[in-house]
C-alpha cells in the first residue's frame, strides 16, 4: 500500500484559492448555507419546555450522540431536531434497494443523470415518510414527560409540531443538497462535521470539571487525548492509502511521431467509501435504538411489552458489547457495499475499457481474466481497509473504558474519522477545483 502526501497549503496557496474564479462563491455559499443551519438550531419548537428534554439528552448516552449529530439540535428541540438522519436513512434505503430491485438498479447504472435524479427523488418522498415517522414518536415520547409540554391545545400543538419538525428535516436535506450542488464539500457530511465541532466545546468543559474534581484522571487523560491523536494519524494514511495497478499502454504512431507507450497506473484507494460507511452505519444503528429509547423512556405499562423494549435497548446500547460488534459488522459490509456501487471500481468496466484501448496488466490476458483480477485485487484491498475502519472505529472507545474517561466518548473515533475524512474531502476538493482553474487558464494563453 502506498499513501498519498498531505501538504498542509501556504499563505499563498489560500489567496490563490480565495482568488480562484467560481471557488470564492462558493465557498462563501458553503458558509452561509452553514450559518442558515445553525441559526435554524437556535429556533426551538413552540410549546415545549427543552430545559426537561436537555436533561434527560445529557445523561442518556443514545440521546445525547444523536444530539451531537445533530448539532445540540436535538437537545434544544428545535425546529431541525430531527437534523440530516432522516435523509441519510432514506439514501441508505434507496441506495440498497436499487440493488434487489432491478427497475432502480437500471435507474442507476443505464440511465445516466436522469437515471439518477429519478433515484434522488424517491430519496426526498421516502426522506419526508422518515422525519414524520419519527417526528410523531418524538411528540408521543415528549408527551409523557411531566411538564414538558405547555401548549394549551394539545391537538393543534401535535399536528403542528409534528408538521413542524418534518419540514425542519426536509430544509436541513435541501440545505445539504445545496452545498453539495453549489458548494465545496458533500453537504451532508458537513452539516455532520459542524454538528460535532459545535459540541467540542461542551464535552471539554464536562471533562475539565471531571479531571479538576479527580486529579488521578489527568494521566488517563492524557493516554486518551495520546490515542486520539494517533488514530487521526491513522485516519489520515487509511484515507489517502492507494493500491497501484500498474497499466501498460500501446504506442501509437501518427505520421512521423510516436505517441502513447508510458506505464500509468489505476489508484484504488483502501477506504473507497471515506467516511460514508461509518455514517451509514451509525444512521442504521441509531433509528432503531432512537425509537426504542423514546418508547422505553415513555409510561409503559408494565408487561411483556415493556421487557422486550428495556432488553433490546439495552442490547443496543452504547454501553454494551454488542453495539460494539454490530458497529463494527456494518462498518465492514457497507465498505464493501460503498466499494461495489462506485462506477471507478467496477472491474468488468475497467477491463472492457483496457481492452478496448489496447491497455492491459501485466502478466495478465485482457478481457475476462484482466476482470477476474482486478476484482481479486479490489475484494483483498477493500478487505484490509473495512477490517481498519473498524478496528479504528473502536479503539478509542475503548480507550474511553479503560482510562475511565467517558465524558469524551461522545467525539471518540466515530467523531474523529467523520471531522478528519470530511476535512481531508473537502481540502481534495479545493486542489481539485485550483487544478481545473489552473489548467484553464493554462489552455487560454
Amino acid at each position: 500500500m502506498q499513501q498519498g502526501k498531505i501538504k498542509m497549503p501556504t499563505s499563498a496557496d489560500l489567496m490563490s484559492m480565495w482568488n480562484a474564479s467560481g471557488l470564492k462563491s462558493k465557498i462563501i455559499f458553503t458558509v452561509l448555507m452553514i450559518a442558515a443551519f445553525r441559526f435554524g438550531v437556535q429556533l426551538p419548537v413552540y410549546g415545549i419546555n427543552n430545559a426537561i428534554f436537555s436533561n434527560i439528552a445529557s445523561g442518556n448516552n443514545i440521546i445525547g450522540f444523536l444530539d451531537l449529530f445533530s448539532g445540540g439540535a436535538l437537545g434544544k428541540v428545535s425546529i431541525f431536531a430531527l437534523g440530516i438522519g432522516p435523509f441519510i436513512t432514506a439514501s441508505i434505503i434507496i441506495q440498497l434497494m436499487a440493488v434487489v430491485i432491478p427497475s432502480l438498479e437500471k435507474l442507476q447504472k443505464e440511465e445516466g443523470e436522469a437515471g439518477r435524479r429519478k433515484l434522488s427523488q424517491y430519496t426526498r418522498i421516502f426522506t419526508v415518510i422518515l422525519a414524520a415517522f419519527q417526528a410523531v414518536i418524538f411528540m408521543v415520547y415528549m408527551s409523557h414527560l411531566p411538564g414538558a409540554i405547555t401548549a394549551s391545545n394539545h391537538a393543534l400543538f401535535y399536528i403542528s409540531s409534528i408538521a413542524v419538525l418534518t419540514a425542519g428535516s426536509v430544509l436541513v436535506m435541501w440545505i445539504s443538497e445545496l452545498i453539495t450542488e453549489k458548494g465545496i464539500g458533500n453537504g451532508g457530511s458537513l452539516i455532520i462535521f459542524v454538528g460535532i465541532i459545535s459540541g467540542i466545546p461542551i464535552y471539554t468543559s464536562r471533562t475539565a470539571q471531571m479531571v479538576s474534581r479527580d486529579p488521578s484522571l489527568g494521566f488517563g487523560l492524557f493516554m486518551l487525548l495520546l490515542i486520539f491523536f494517533v488514530t487521526m494519524v491513522v485516519i489520515v494514511i487509511m484515507q489517502e492509502a492507494v493500491r497501484k495497478v500498474t497499466i501498460i499502454n500501446p504506442k501509437r504512431q501518427v505520421g512521423n511521431k510516436v505517441y502513447g507507450g508510458v506505464n500509468t497506473f489505476i489508484p484504488f484507494k483502501l477506504n473507497p467509501g471515506g467516511v460514508m460507511p461509518i455514517i451509514f452505519a451509525i444512521a442504521i444503528l441509531l433509528f432503531p435504538t432512537t425509537v426504542l429509547s423514546l418508547v422505553g423512556q415513555s409510561n409503559l405499562p408494565n408487561g411483556a411489552v415493556k421487557n422486550a423494549v428495556m432488553g433490546l435497548t439495552q442490547f443496543l446500547s452504547p454501553d454494551g458489547i454488542p453495539y460494539y460488534v454490530i458497529y463494527f459488522l456494518l462498518i465492514f459490509a457497507l465498505t464493501f457495499f460503498y466499494a461495489s456501487i462506485m462506477p471507478n471500481m467496477q472491474p468488468k468496466d475497467i477491463a472492457t475499457n483496457l481492452k478496448k484501448y489496447g491497455s492491459s496488466i501485466p502478466g495478465i490476458k485482457p478481457g475476462k481474466p484482466t476482470a477476474e483480477a482486478l476484482d481479486k485485487i479490489l475484494s483483498k484491498t477493500t478487505f484490509i481497509g473495512a477490517v481498519a475502519l473498524g478496528i479504528i472505529a473502536l479503539i478509542p472507545s475503548f480507550a474511553s473504558y479503560v482510562t475511565n474517561i467517558k465524558t469524551l466518548q461522545g467525539i471518540g473515533a466515530t467523531s474523529l474519522i467523520i471531522m478528519v475524512g470530511v476535512a481531508l474531502d473537502l481540502i481534495n476538493q479545493v486542489r481539485s477545483h485550483l487544478l481545473a482553474r489552473n489548467y484553464e487558464s493554462f489552455l487560454k494563453q
